[in-house]
């Protein structure tokens, strides 16, 4: 623990330069008397640290000093820096690490592109989750983490949507997937593996048995396989439609990607009024109604007939509701 935190400590005095002890304290977190006592360290260890009195004064290296990360060039200290992901590096129970990790990038770096690690920082930031979508709460997930890290089996407790709605599994975890905010785990179960949200989890416990990995098993392509059968799975059905050009061009707004995608790939081309035929996928007669009703008065069902009496159904009891104007 000491020796990470006299690393940390040179590092901040080669990426920031001189700094008192009360900041090298807060920075660190820990009292001004450790401060002392490692600075004392690390002069004593030949690091050229020496301390400049008066208000203005401070810890600072020697002029010219740099400690480097072998192996590692200003381009690829750069891309790390971009890619850093503070919000999911937190949940995960890596957020000092991260910061730790970052520090060690910008020392990395020649005099030069010292700042440009901040400049990144400035002008570019990752915002992970969806629009109007809270944060899921995942109490369990830094120790799921450490599971997936350990090669441990797991013992959980979840909420699905179907009866029973809570059920115990033993799973062999394989990985975690961070996806539109949400955090998911890729487990083996019964010789199986398969996707469980973590967001999910109402309780966990890890076991005292090692996880087997799969021979050749790929988190990545593995989650892709997933998510590709997901999108053809879900979309079991499909609704012939008029739309007008306009609904056709506003659909990527309001509708899931898969929907828009194909309702685009399917258009004829529009009629004189501007109303075109198409298709669009849908997973049910509710999720069809619901989803085909933002269009308005933009989009007309025509198939299922299923479908097509709902939303006569909801017409009547909108004109119902808003009745015409007397002239």
């Amino acid at each position: 623990m000491r020796a990470s935190r006299l690393v940390s400590l040179l590092l901040l005095l080669q990426t920031r330069g001189r700094m008192t002890a009360q900041e090298l304290a807060d920075a660190l977190e820990v009292s001004v008397r450790t401060v002392y006592r490692d600075v004392e360290a690390l002069g004593a260890s030949g690091v050229p640290v020496y301390a400049e009195r008066g208000p203005a004064g401070g810890y600072r290296l020697l002029d010219g000093y740099r400690t480097r990360l072998t192996g590692m060039t200003s381009v690829e200290a750069q891309a790390l820096v971009l890619a850093g992901v503070p919000g999911p590096a937190a949940e995960l129970g890596l957020g000092s690490a991260l910061a730790a990790a970052e520090l060690k990038v910008r020392a990395a770096l020649p005099a030069e592109l010292a700042d440009r690690g901040d400049r990144i920082r400035h002008r570019f930031h990752l915002d992970a989750p969806t629009w109007f979508r809270e944060p899921e709460p995942t109490p369990h997930l830094a120790a799921l983490a450490d599971a997936v890290w350990a090669d441990r089996r797991v013992r959980v407790r979840y909420r699905r949507w179907r009866a029973p709605r809570e059920v115990t599994r033993d799973l062999a975890p394989l990985g975690l997937v961070l996806k539109a905010g949400r955090w998911y785990l890729v487990a083996a179960v019964d010789g199986d593996v398969r996707t469980y949200r973590v967001g999910a989890i109402l309780d966990l416990s890890v076991l005292d048995e090692p996880a087997e990995r799969p021979d050749g098993f790929d988190l990545a392509r593995c989650w892709q396989e997933h998510a590709d059968r997901y999108e053809r799975g879900v979309y079991r059905a499909e609704a012939t439609v008029r739309m007008t050009a306009a609904a056709l061009e506003y659909m990527p707004f309001v509708f899931p990607s898969a929907m828009s995608r194909a309702a685009r790939a399917a258009a004829g081309e529009p009629d004189a009024d501007g109303w075109l035929l198409t298709t669009v996928p849908i997973e049910s007669i509710k999720h069809g109604h619901t989803e085909l009703l933002k269009l308005g008065a933009e989009v007309e069902v025509l198939a299922p007939a299923e479908l097509r009496e709902r939303f006569t159904a909801t017409a009547h009891r909108l004109a119902t509701l808003y009745p015409a104007a007397e002239a």
